[in-house]
């Protein structure tokens, strides 16, 4: 009975680990995401998407933005007086449509100035949510993504570009119910690209960027510099706050894969590379 009693201790012990952790952890993020509140004077949101660890089973989860990150979102926007200011931390690979438009809705409705951090990437809806913001701080390596709307697994403008290369005939029916769906895509997405980026753009800058971000010259997942972000009228400045980077530092990846990066993890002052002193070689 002793050994059975003990087996069903250590059990609820692991299965109570990852929670008391995940509670730690959350506490280290709202310190970090507290004193940079507290150092700029807003309110500081952070919408990052990682692979996650489901509980102790070791599922792994892909995030992306979704329609509970638009109503949490939301929900921090609403809390938030309307003469303070708002950052908004973003790391994310995209995600659904509808979810994105309503975060930079709710941004560009903000009548205090919104600053949107990008430490790494923002594809996809998160270049649409970065739209919305009065500054945009990327690191120097990071990138943006093309907004342009996606059909099923095909790129809008490409079920577009196909259809218009041949004669209606030759053309099946469900090619071109796609194309039409694609073309109300298209021009929906350069809409709401027009009317976010108007807050903070010109009327002609806000219809530059619709252009360039919506019109499929690039891949859906091609990487927009920073020096490309700046030629394309973007208000992109580089001066990433430490604490940024210490926040992305409490959202890792999952452990439960192999490592494949390794490094001594502090700052390093440049260092002139020893020289042997003249004389102290040894004589063959």
């Amino acid at each position: 009975m002793e050994y059975i009693f003990l087996i069903w201790i250590l059990f609820i012990l692991l299965a109570l680990i990852p929670v008391i952790q995940r509670k730690m952890l959350d506490s280290a993020r709202k310190r970090v995401l507290h004193r940079l509140e507290k150092r700029r004077g807003t309110r500081l949101i952070a919408l990052i998407h990682r692979q996650e660890s489901m509980s102790f089973f070791g599922l792994h989860v892909t995030r992306f933005i979704d329609i509970q990150d638009s109503e949490e979102v939301l929900r921090a926007i609403k809390l938030t007086d309307s003469k303070v200011p708002i950052d908004l931390v973003l790391h994310t690979p995209g995600g659904l449509v509808l979810a994105a438009e309503q975060i930079a809705n709710a941004l560009a409705k903000h009548a205090a100035p919104v600053t949107v951090f990008v430490p790494h990437y923002a594809m996809s809806g998160g270049t649409l949510i970065a739209l919305a913001a009065n500054q945009v701080v990327m690191d120097e390596n990071a990138v943006l993504g093309p907004v342009d709307p996606q059909i099923g697994e095909y790129p809008a403008v490409s079920i577009l570009n196909v259809v218009e290369q041949k004669k209606v005939d030759e053309v099946e029916d469900q090619t071109l119910i796609l194309a039409d769906i694609a073309r109300k895509a298209v021009r929906q997405v350069k809409d709401t690209v027009k009317r976010i980026a108007r807050r903070n753009y010109t009327p002609e800058q806000a219809d530059h960027l619709a252009r360039e971000l919506v019109s499929g010259k690039w891949t859906h997942d091609y990487p927009i510099s920073v020096d490309e972000a700046k030629s394309l009228g973007l208000q992109v400045v580089t001066d990433m706050p430490k604490e940024v980077y210490e926040l992305m530092n409490l959202y890792p990846q999952t452990s439960q894969r192999r490592p494949s990066v390794g490094y001594i993890p502090m700052p390093y002052p440049y260092r002139p590379p020893a020289v042997p002193e003249r004389g102290s070689g040894k004589k063959s």
